[in-house]
């Protein structure tokens, strides 16, 4: 292969594994945007998301390489699997912020943050005592077909990802500017108070904001399954650290920057593993992170802003 392929080889790849962080870091940035909070149990939320996806294949008999379901057509599985998935970890953070996040909803200073940690700790430790400790194996329904741009390789999984995942972020972003909730949830973020005044209904606004935000966690633990091929109780640390970083370098809060993040961060560790190896990738991405946040503390698409009171 040469550099040339071997480049857009690793840019491709990139562009799987930034698509996924991408719809992971949508998550932090939309609770941010709205509540100035660091959801630290969005990382669990996105690994329960792929035990859900992976029950619900199982459940329509997909197992290995299976690509039928009880004579169904596979496609109509993925539907299913994908949108159970993003329902009920959408119903998960609307539960974690209606009872572990509404109660501290007027407590100034970190407790509602650190209460998201303790909530993470509980959702992986129970995940670990209901299913075990060990990694289960993913199905792998997708037909290996390839295509080929010189002697660079795109699966149809890749070309799966990268629809589905552009088919969310731009719902996602008409959503936040197009309907009248999203409308709303812009409102609640520049000024809660003022938003309260003009007959916006906050509470249904945050509970849209930690709906629409773990689906696309748990859109994202369905990618991170067929992508990987595995799952276990730990998964969700280092994709959701990476997500949060892609939050943070392309500016928390800012739904286009979560996505540009997001990519930035998938290509770098696609280059990483490459170039100089996989495991100096972490040491490269937060270098980076801090490197933009000297010269620009927003993110490269946020903007300083007051602090909310």
């Amino acid at each position: 292969m040469s550099p040339f392929d071997l480049l857009l080889q690793q840019i491709i790849n990139g562009l799987s594994l930034g698509s996924m962080y991408a719809l992971l870091a949508l998550g932090f940035t939309i609770v941010y945007g709205i509540m100035e909070l660091i959801n630290f149990s969005h990382f669990n939320v996105f690994m329960i998301g792929s035990f859900v996806a992976m029950g619900v294949l199982s459940l329509f008999g997909l197992q290995g390489q299976s690509i039928l379901m009880h004579g169904a057509p596979l496609v109509v599985a993925l539907i299913v699997a994908l949108v159970v998935t993003m329902v009920a970890c959408g119903l998960l953070g609307v539960l974690i912020e209606r009872v572990a996040l509404r109660p501290l909803r007027g407590v100034q200073g970190p407790m509602a943050m650190i209460t998201t940690i303790g909530v993470s700790y509980v959702l992986s430790n129970a995940t670990m005592l209901a299913l075990g400790a060990n990694t289960k194996n993913f199905p792998n329904p997708i037909p290996p077909m390839t295509f080929h741009i010189g002697t660079a390789q795109i699966t149809a999984f890749q070309i799966v990802i990268w629809v589905l995942s552009a088919l969310l972020m731009g719902g996602l972003y008409m959503f936040v500017q197009r309907s009248k909730l999203g409308k709303a949830m812009r409102a609640t973020a520049q000024d809660p108070d003022a938003a309260l005044m003009m007959g916006v209904e906050v509470n249904r606004v945050i509970m849209t904001a930690f709906f629409l935000g773990s689906a696309l966690a748990g859109a994202a633990g369905f990618i991170f399954g067929l992508y990987y091929n595995f799952t276990n109780f730990g998964i969700g640390f280092t994709a959701g650290l990476r997500a949060f970083t892609a939050a943070v370098l392309g500016g928390i809060g800012n739904i286009p920057g979560a996505m540009l993040g997001g990519i930035l961060i998938g290509l770098i560790e696609a280059m990483a593993g490459q170039y100089v190896g996989a495991k100096w990738a972490d040491v490269i991405i937060f270098s980076l992170l801090v490197l933009v946040l000297i010269a620009r503390p927003a993110g490269l698409l946020g903007r300083l802003a007051p602090t909310k009171s």
